[in-house]
């Protein structure tokens, strides 16, 4: 059934309720999404840290790791590892020889295209389970996180809600001219088998909130907001993951 389907059935279903033909009634229902990663075979979770870059309003790397293990450790039967957050950035730097004090304070990595060197290091296989050796085989969990800042203009359309001669609502399409800013946010989630080092599965994200130019909106409270809209699919990953809304019965 398409969408526009559903949509004139629904506005059919509230003509014919209004005419005392019908009644319809809202039912609540729960759709079973299964996990796309079977963790049987681990008892424990590593979130071990990530490629970080971007914005230097926020530390993405130590941010994301501590949300994570947060949201595991009431979402997930896995047991989660305490352990300080691993700097894959300066590690890859002593490897890349880029080591060093910064001629500025902006981080390394600014763009996808600057991650595309330092992204070897989770194909490095003997790393990955020397890392694992030390906790016992655990589910690795890694990858990359970009938080930029954005900014968009141009003409759009808005909603403004009016009242008729009648006093019945109304609502008129206005274009303008609109200048927004705000946060991209692109992780790169990374599983991988900590007896093996070998990578079992990896899923890229991509969410930008947008705010009016005279908005102030601090960036970690961006960050928040954004991860929230992500946080399901990186949760459905390693366990089963329910979605609710509802449906319409006609009686």
């Amino acid at each position: 059934m398409t969408v526009r389907t559903a949509a004139g059935i629904a506005s059919l279903a509230v003509a014919f309720a209004a005419l005392g033909c019908l009644k319809f009634y809202e039912v609540a229902v729960e759709t079973p999404i299964h996990a796309k990663l079977d963790v049987t075979p681990f008892q424990r979770v590593l979130v071990a840290g990530f490629l970080a870059g971007g914005s230097k309003a926020i530390d993405p790397n130590t941010e994301t790791a501590r949300l994570l293990r947060s949201q595991l450790r009431t979402k997930s039967q896995l047991r989660v590892i305490d352990a300080d957050a691993i700097a894959l950035v300066d590690e890859m730097d002593k490897r890349l020889g880029t080591a060093g004090p910064q001629p500025t304070e902006e981080p390394r990595i600014q763009s996808e295209r600057d991650l595309e060197p330092y992204e070897a290091i989770f194909s490095d296989a003997e790393y990955w389970k020397k890392l694992g050796d030390e906790y016992q085989g655990p589910l690795i969990v890694t990858g990359s996180v970009l938080f930029t800042e954005v900014s968009k203009s141009g003409m759009g359309s808005r909603l403004v809600q009016g009242v008729d001669q009648f006093g019945r609502p109304t609502f008129n399409e206005v274009r303008a001219y609109n200048s927004m800013k705000g946060f991209a946010l692109i992780p790169k989630f990374i599983f991988i088998d900590g007896r093996t080092g070998a990578v079992l599965y990896s899923e890229s994200f991509h969410e930008e909130a947008l705010y009016q130019e005279s908005q102030t909106t601090p960036a970690l409270s961006s960050y928040f907001e954004l991860m929230d809209k992500l946080l399901p699919g990186f949760l459905n990953t390693l366990s089963s993951q329910k979605i609710r809304g509802t449906r319409i019965l006609l009686k």
